[in-house]
């Protein structure tokens, strides 16, 4: 992954959480998995990585979602906006690409997730990385074992 050296801010809808990165890394994608539409509310998830060292919230922190041991949801408390995904063991935090106050400048080059990927985009004219658990490897089983999602279907009382 290159460092890309940049001055760019971004937050919620609501203005409560705010933040300025100096560096983004060349992630920029959509995640498809079953875990970023829930997480998103959405078809997919756009994210971008950012070097820790990189970010300074400037107003505010996000409120997160623990959405397993390994990793965990950034959101704005008061507005509800989706901002982080952040996997702990890893030297970066992804930030939502739509919450840039000019996304335009981190267009998706890749997607990830495609085991959960609607037929509807099927021809993204990006790359294709391939399911969950072919880019994940590493990672997928200890985020599975301790996963907090709630299933797709109604359960009488949650969690179990």
């Amino acid at each position: 992954m290159d460092r890309i050296e940049t001055q760019a801010s971004g937050g919620c809808q609501c203005g409560a959480v705010r933040w300025h990165v100096t560096a983004v890394l060349d992630t920029s994608h959509i995640c498809h998995c079953r875990m970023c539409q829930k997480a998103t509310g959405n078809f997919f998830a756009a994210l971008i990585g950012v070097p820790r060292d990189a970010i300074t919230w400037t107003r505010g922190q996000p409120a997160t979602f623990a959405s397993s041991d390994k990793a965990s949801r950034g959101f704005c408390a008061d507005c509800g906006t989706p901002l982080t995904y952040d996997y702990h063991d890893s030297g970066q935090i992804n930030l939502t690409t739509g919450s840039f106050d000019t996304p335009a400048l981190f267009a998706p080059r890749t997607q990830f997730g495609l085991e959960g990927r609607l037929p509807t985009f099927a021809d993204l004219p990006i790359g294709q990385e391939g399911t969950t658990e072919t880019t994940m490897r590493s990672v997928v089983g200890a985020i599975s074992a301790s996963n907090r999602q709630h299933p797709d279907h109604d359960t009488p009382r949650w969690p179990d």
